[in-house]
């Protein structure tokens, strides 16, 4: 008798054990700087942050560099035009490294009479960090790359920045070189497909704040083929999330990306990722870029890095800025919302798409100053490319398509202030992503 239950509880046990386990929500954030760049901190330290305050997991994406091989940091004089306090690495960011990990840990040398310390590579510091289903380290690049338009008789020379990151990438890819935005990310999408299909392994490429310095237009965004996200929400002060007079937000370029991807391109759609791109770790304020403000939200079975490449793949996360959402489910002609509300705080779930029939004018938004005419125009379009849907105040939501929609989205806007946004003003939200319609 006793056999015969051992084995039916072993049957069991492996039953439970080859079963998938439920999907699940994971909050992850895939744009960090450290050291190892233009990061004011060690990548353990910015690593522990993330696992402490709830992240599960993490990308470090350093600009042209991967975190591999060895490398020490001089600790210089600060550089006071950059606002530094200490050195990179030095002073009270040294000795905070060293109460955290140990001195055991924390390899120092002096060479030629300036002190010396080693940053660790990605691979030997997650071990210390690294739990199955609670937190995950992702290998990651900023692939860091500018176009240059010469200047001819008639105009001046134009430039802009064009940042791609690229998650869980395994060899370095090379910055691109073109005289328009689309040329260089083109090759550079094109560079992470080839590794991808040589090497097997899912890799994830998205667009980075494409206002930043103004340097990607919606028009050149839409054409990129192999592309299907970027940065909707990120946490740098200085990347122009909101737009401005003459130049879209980041919710008005996606919805003129995705009409237009749908009605004429023959491309999918584009989802909308949530990052910090924080490089500042230790002044804690509007102005700088911190940690905690913007991430993904990926619904997936398994804390790994194939597992939540998949479910952001197939549309299955959201970005936040600080409202998380109990649920969300899509398809089947109906998008419904339902958030985790908190006490106090009042909820507006605004349904946002584009209608067949809409009207497809642009036109040109003069440059209003010097620096405008170094960039591309932009173009401002018709009022009814991401219309307004529907709107609905609390916390719960659903919108049933009429049968004219190109694409829905929401986003839930909520009365609660950002803790520390990126810049004055702003209010936690959320963003779904966009569903096509039929």
């Amino acid at each position: 008798m006793n056999l015969r239950l051992a084995c039916l509880a072993s049957l069991l046990a492996a039953s439970v054990f080859a079963a998938d386990p439920a999907p699940r929500w994971f909050k992850g954030n895939l744009h960090t700087h450290s050291l190892w760049s233009d990061g004011d901190d060690y990548p353990e330290m910015i690593a522990d942050w993330f696992k402490r305050n709830g992240w599960h997991f993490l990308a470090m994406s350093e600009h042209n560099v991967l975190e591999e091989g060895t490398r020490w940091l001089a600790l210089g004089a600060p550089n006071v035009a950059k606002g530094e306090r200490t050195a990179r690495g030095a002073g009270e960011t040294l000795e905070k490294y060293l109460k955290r990990f140990g001195p055991t840990w924390v390899e120092q040398r002096e060479q030629a009479g300036k002190k010396e310390v080693r940053l660790k590579p990605l691979n030997e510091y997650r071990s210390l960090l690294e739990e199955p289903g609670r937190f995950l380290m992702i290998p990651g690049e900023e692939i860091t790359s500018k176009w240059v338009r010469p200047k001819t008789d008639t105009t001046p020379e134009m430039t802009g920045p064009v940042h791609i990151n690229l998650t869980n990438v395994r060899d370095r890819v090379e910055k691109a070189e073109g005289d328009n935005a689309l040329k260089v990310m083109q090759q550079v999408i094109d560079a992470v497909h080839a590794q991808r299909k040589a090497t097997g392994i899912p890799m994830l490429p998205h667009i980075n704040h494409p206002n930043f310095v103004w340097g990607i237009t919606a028009e050149e965004l839409m054409q990129v083929k192999g592309e299907n996200f970027f940065e909707v929400y990120n946490g740098h002060p200085g990347v122009n999330n909101a737009g401005d007079a003459t130049r879209l937000s980041m919710e008005q370029m996606w919805d003129v990306i995705n009409t237009r991807r749908l009605t004429e391109l023959n491309l999918p759609l584009m989802y909308g990722v949530g990052t910090d791109d924080s490089h500042h770790y230790h002044q804690m304020l509007i102005g700088r870029s911190n940690p905690g403000r913007g991430w993904v939200m990926v619904r997936a079975r398994h804390l790994t890095a194939e597992s939540l490449i998949a479910a952001m793949e197939a549309g299955d996360f959201y970005a936040s800025s600080g409202v998380t959402l109990a649920d969300v489910r899509r398809g089947a002609g109906k998008l419904e919302v339902e958030v985790q509300a908190e006490a106090g705080v009042d909820y507006t779930i605004t349904f946002l798409g584009t209608r067949r029939g809409f009207d497809p004018r642009s036109e040109i938004m003069p440059p209003k100053d010097e620096a405008a005419k170094k960039t591309v125009p932009h173009r401002r379009y018709s009022k009814d490319i991401g219309a307004v849907l529907a709107e609905v105040k609390g916390a719960r939501a659903s919108y049933a398509f009429k049968g004219d929609e190109i694409f829905v989205r929401a986003r839930v806007t909520s009365s609660k202030p950002k803790a520390n946004g990126s810049v004055a003003g702003e209010f936690e939200c959320a963003w779904t992503q966009p569903v096509a319609g039929g």
